[in-house]
């Protein structure tokens, strides 16, 4: 399949064209990411800003409070850790341990660590552990 991308001026509306012979399950999936492209709402000092979810590195349950963490920047967000998993669901995110769920697209390296833990760094230099119970879930998401 060949992909083609062309770069317009900002006053131009930006649009996907799939050129196609049959609509196969691969074509499928490919429209589905781009018209369903998830935002999950963050807050910072009290104003809502929509994220995409390829925007967030990870998201974490810190005393009760729960925070979404982008490359630069973190957002409190007003979900709880069951829901940010459900909605995640199927794509690249995945459950790191209690209280943390990983992006597997942010991740730079990954290293073992003690009682069988790893330690992941992603790609704003940020180290993370993924707890020993779910190194079974890291290892199949990229592919180990």
């Amino acid at each position: 399949m060949k992909t083609r991308i062309e770069l317009i001026s900002e006053n131009q509306k930006e649009e996907v064209v799939i050129k196609c012979h049959q609509i196969t399950d691969e074509i499928q999936n490919i429209i589905s990411s781009i018209e369903n492209e998830k935002r999950i709402i963050g807050y910072k000092r009290e104003t809502a800003y929509p994220l995409n979810m390829n925007d967030i590195y990870y998201f974490e349950i810190v005393d009760q409070k729960a925070f979404l963490y982008c490359e630069n920047e973190i957002y409190e967000s007003k979900m709880k850790l069951y829901e940010f998993e459900k909605e995640t669901e199927g794509t690249s995110f995945f459950r790191a341990s209690k209280s943390l769920i990983i992006n597997a697209d942010k991740i730079d390296a990954i290293k073992p660590s003690l009682s069988g833990r790893f330690e992941v760094v992603l790609k704003n230099k940020e180290k993370l552990i993924v707890s020993r119970q779910y190194v079974r879930v890291l290892k199949h998401m990229i592919g180990l």
